[in-house]
């Protein structure tokens, strides 16, 4: 699908390079506070811990925005290094050029440097990426280098990452100045599946999408939740390859790829607590019935409805009885409000003739011939939505900019000012 169609001005879940947009969520916000936590603590060391495509680049990207420019910053990745390699890569960060080679030099270089720094500003810190990776022999150094000291405090701070749980290293012959430094053993979480809705509909509007409901709906949602165990770098991948694949929006469930998942690092200690928030919500549905017989049946997914006899409206119903733009459903919040658009012939629910009207769960509109069932088991309270102070809310703002367009003299094309999707309008443009 063309992004443009959706509304989109690029790609939302782009997986090279850095994220078009980050988006917080719990465990998320969890990591941030232990690294945090890590550079304040005199002898801080953390490990940091998640399966591929659980974000642990993206966390260390959004940590360093917010360490001092102070603090020297060393951000090495350990895959396969030797001792050697190792203390290069860090001098290398730190802003030196290497002129010797041998083990000896590079550690008394890096004890020089981060003595000093540890003596006159802030300790240096260290984050070496994939570290279960490593040589015993760097383990090694790097369990000589947390061993160094400036009065109580270490002379370097360390953060471990790894796709692999790192605490049966630590428990391994030379590497005791690691595991009694240890401030924190974190294990990066997935997404709950409200928190995944949050994640894929904040990316979109970042994007440009003014109404991501329409794109990805909440049974999408849903589906690409289970399908990417929450892990947000399959979220992406996944939600990106939907909505290439997606011929007409929303986007469909079956354009929905589930891949293997990778496992969670954690033990028995660190496993995730059931959500209490993973219950699915399902759309608001309309039931469509002419003297009785069903005709249709949508999906209110959209952030409104637009209903009258014109071809033009997002449910158009070819009756006398019903006027050219008749009714308006919107929905806000949890929320659903009817307002009749002036019509000829008027409209009722439940029996009783309305103008502005909070729906609830079974409520029956009639127009003319025809009745639409409101469906949503989740709207069962209408005196707790009508309480509030309507005239402040942008629903009715909505509702009222859209009486003065259907006003107009010319309504041969509805201008939709918003540029927001709406029901009848799914086909991706030729």
């Amino acid at each position: 699908m063309d992004l443009r169609a959706a509304g989109l001005d690029a790609q939302p879940f782009s997986t090279d390079g850095l994220p078009s947009s980050v988006v917080s969520y719990a465990s998320y916000r969890d990591a941030l506070s232990v690294l945090a936590k890590t550079l304040e603590a005199p002898n801080g060391l953390s490990l940091l811990q998640g399966p591929h495509l659980s974000g642990k680049s993206t966390l260390i990207r959004e940590f360093l925005s917010t360490v001092s420019p102070d603090c020297a910053v060393a951000v090495v990745d350990g895959t396969n290094l030797s001792t050697p390699a190792l203390l290069q890569s860090m001098l290398r960060k730190f802003g030196y050029r290497i002129e010797f080679n041998s083990i000896g030099e590079l550690l008394a270089m890096i004890r020089v440097f981060t003595l000093q720094q540890a003596s006159g500003h802030e300790p240096p810190l260290v984050i070496i990426e994939n570290a279960h990776t490593m040589r015993p022999s760097a383990l090694r150094a790097t369990a000589e280098l947390a061993d160094l000291r400036v009065r109580q405090t270490s002379a370097i701070k360390l953060i471990l990452a790894s796709d692999q749980s790192l605490q049966p290293l630590l428990e391994a012959p030379g590497l005791e100045p690691l595991a009694k430094r240890m401030v924190a053993d974190f294990h990066i979480h997935p997404l709950t599946r409200s928190e995944a809705s949050t994640y894929l509909h904040t990316k979109l509007k970042a994007a440009g999408c003014k109404v991501p409901e329409f794109v990805f709906p909440t049974s999408v949602c849903s589906e690409l939740w289970q399908a990417s165990g929450g892990w947000p770098g399959v979220l992406d991948r996944i939600a990106m390859l939907a909505l290439d694949r997606a011929e007409t929006l929303p986007v469909a469930i079956s354009t929905i790829e589930r891949p293997e998942l990778p496992e969670g690092t954690w033990d028995e200690d660190h496993a995730p607590a059931i959500e209490d928030d993973d219950e699915i919500t399902e759309p608001p549905k309309l039931y469509v019935t002419e003297n009785g017989e069903m005709i249709e049946e949508i999906d209110f997914v959209t952030p409104r409805i637009l209903m009258g006899r014109s071809e033009h409206n997002d449910l158009q119903i070819d009756s006398r009885f019903i006027s050219r733009h008749h009714m308006l459903l919107v929905r806000h919040g949890g929320a659903t409000f009817l307002m009749d658009l002036n019509s000829t012939n008027g409209t009722m629910v439940n029996s009783r003739r309305v103008s502005n009207h909070v729906l609830i769960d079974n409520d029956i509109i009639s127009v003319g011939n025809h009745r639409i069932k409101f469906a949503d088991p989740h709207a069962r309270i209408r005196a707790a939505a009508e309480g509030a102070d309507f005239a402040d809310t942008a629903i009715m703002k909505t509702l009222g900019d859209m009486r003065s367009l259907l006003e107009q003299e010319n309504t041969a094309e509805l201008p939709l000012s918003e540029n927001i999707p709406t029901y009848g309008n799914t086909k991706t443009p030729a």
